[in-house]
């Protein structure tokens, strides 16, 4: 199968575009590369690659493929607030056009990255994909206007599938530190604190990148009566954990470490318990292999492996919105978030 990931440079897509060819698919990405300059630890896999946004894509750079899983995006919600209107442009208006040039070019299967945010604010109670829809964030918002606006697109020949993943965690040569696993890890190993910023009372359901693209590979593989116009959430019923639990698991992986709260912690209005039995009713070859108290372990030996300082994944590299606001300010892209000529003609 002939495949084109959105953001096979990012973070998941680093993990996903390999696992794909080792299922024996023709791989090509997509992306701006703004993370070009982020890498952490091993250098991520070269692929068959067209550079380009996403708002700029045309039947023509679709055509021959049989599938397209859309990972690009404004990636989180400190990042996806910086600018709203444009967070709505990026993750919703561009992935309708990029939805309506693939149906166009005869793409028959659409996976869109979805997220657990869609849920929002949503307490206690567990919820499955027939839940309402609370997202509190633009990120959120963004995520919920795409599924609703893709449904519409679906047919007897294109076949959208919304992935809803669970808060991301584990290592990648795009590793990111804005993702709370990650962060309260890379803070015990580099302080012996770790230190939630908020009262750490939320819930969050958490999966590790490898499950999020053995979820997408199983996907991209069924029957596609099994995905046409259906959403899946995606992660393991028994991951959800309330942020200080996530703390305390960090902890059992380094005991001398303290758990620190800041002094303003405030409590965190996403929270969210979700319940997984559907993608693994309905898509067997979902296999997922990661516990979070595994994936601290893995991280911690990454860290081992590369090193890392405190100034380091508090700074702007490895955190999404300290990143773009640095590319910003040194003129690399501008307030669109389009590389500027400057930076096009430097490559």
């Amino acid at each position: 199968m002939r495949v084109l990931v959105t953001g096979h440079n990012g973070y998941i897509g680093c993990v996903l575009a390999p696992m794909l060819k080792e299922h024996g698919c023709d791989v090509v990405g997509l992306d701006t590369d703004f993370y070009r300059t982020c890498t952490y630890g091993k250098n991520p896999s070269i692929f068959p690659e067209i550079v380009k946004d996403i708002r700029n894509v045309r039947v023509e750079d679709l055509k021959g493929f049989e599938a397209v899983i859309h990972l690009a995006a404004l990636s989180n919600d400190p990042l996806s607030d910086l600018d709203p209107p444009l967070t709505y442009e990026l993750n919703h208006e561009a992935t309708i056009h990029l939805a309506k040039m693939a149906k166009a070019a005869g793409v028959r299967r659409f996976i869109f990255s979805s997220s657990c945010s869609n849920y929002g604010a949503a307490g206690e109670d567990w919820l499955t994909e027939e839940s309402n829809l609370n997202p509190i964030t633009p990120y959120g918002h963004s995520k919920v206007l795409s599924e609703k606006d893709l449904q519409k697109l679906a047919c007897d020949t294109f076949h959208p599938t919304y992935m809803r993943s669970a808060t991301a965690y584990g290592y990648s040569p795009r590793l990111r530190f804005d993702l709370v696993l990650n962060n309260l890890t890379a803070w015990a190993y580099t302080t012996g604190n770790i230190h939630l910023k908020s009262k750490g009372n939320s819930w969050r359901p958490i999966v590790h990148i490898e499950d999020i693209s053995r979820a997408f590979t199983a996907a991209l593989t069924a029957p596609i009566e099994l995905i046409h116009n259906e959403a899946f959430n995606v992660g393991i019923t028994e991951e959800n954990f309330q942020v200080r639990d996530i703390a305390q698991i960090v902890q059992l992986n380094m005991p001398d470490c303290q758990i620190t709260f800041s002094a303003d912690a405030q409590e965190d209005k996403r929270s969210y318990r979700v319940d997984f039995t559907k993608i693994h009713r309905a898509l067997p070859n979902y296999q997922p292999q990661w516990t979070a108290y595994k994936g601290v372990g893995e991280l911690l030996d990454s860290f081992k492996e590369y090193g890392l300082e405190l100034n380091e994944f508090e700074g702007p590299r490895y955190r999404r919105v300290s990143h773009i606001k640095k590319l910003i300010k040194q003129d690399s892209i501008d307030s669109k978030l389009y590389w500027t000529q400057k930076e096009m003609q430097k490559s």
